[in-house]
């Protein structure tokens, strides 16, 4: 929420619909409405996040238009430059860092660059694993080794 703030200022229904299931961001992370509206309050506590103003719309009560602070801007970029640490963030959060560094106008190349890194390590881990893994253990375990291969073929070919 805090990224799709730092591009401009905005009012929750606006944000909501970015991230509904049909909209841009919904096909990666769908976050209902009320969800939005207390993500917000979160980053104003946090210092992240101002109200701005009052619109009124056609219907329904005056919107809040907030707009990210300069410490939340900061933290916005600290977050896109970091890879994630787990596979199962890729699928959330790897992708909504590639989809605001795109929004942006920005390279992924060195966010790609530094996750190619990590789940490189990631796989050899779990690879040197497999040869003394049993039963159940390395049925999940083969199951992370083809999923960090296949993490790995994505990122190489975004690259």
């Amino acid at each position: 929420m805090l990224a799709l703030l730092s591009e401009g200022e905005a009012h929750g229904f606006r944000l909501a619909s970015v991230f509904a299931p049909s909209g841009e961001l919904g096909q990666i992370w769908s976050i209902q409405r009320p969800q939005v509206y207390r993500a917000l309050e979160h980053l104003v506590a946090r210092g992240y996040a101002l109200p701005l103003r009052q619109e009124t719309g056609e219907i329904g009560p005056p919107r809040t238009v907030y707009v990210a602070t300069p410490e939340g801007i900061r933290v916005v970029r600290q977050w896109l430059a970091t890879p994630v640490a787990h596979l199962r963030e890729g699928r959330s959060d790897l992708l909504l860092k590639l989809a605001f560094l795109y929004r942006l106008g920005e390279s992924p190349r060195p966010l790609l660059g530094a996750q190619k890194e990590i789940f490189g390590q990631l796989l050899r881990s779990l690879e040197a694993r497999v040869p003394v893994a049993e039963g159940i253990d390395r049925v999940v375990l083969l199951w992370r080794v083809e999923n960090a291969r296949s993490a790995l073929d994505f990122l190489e070919k975004l690259l």
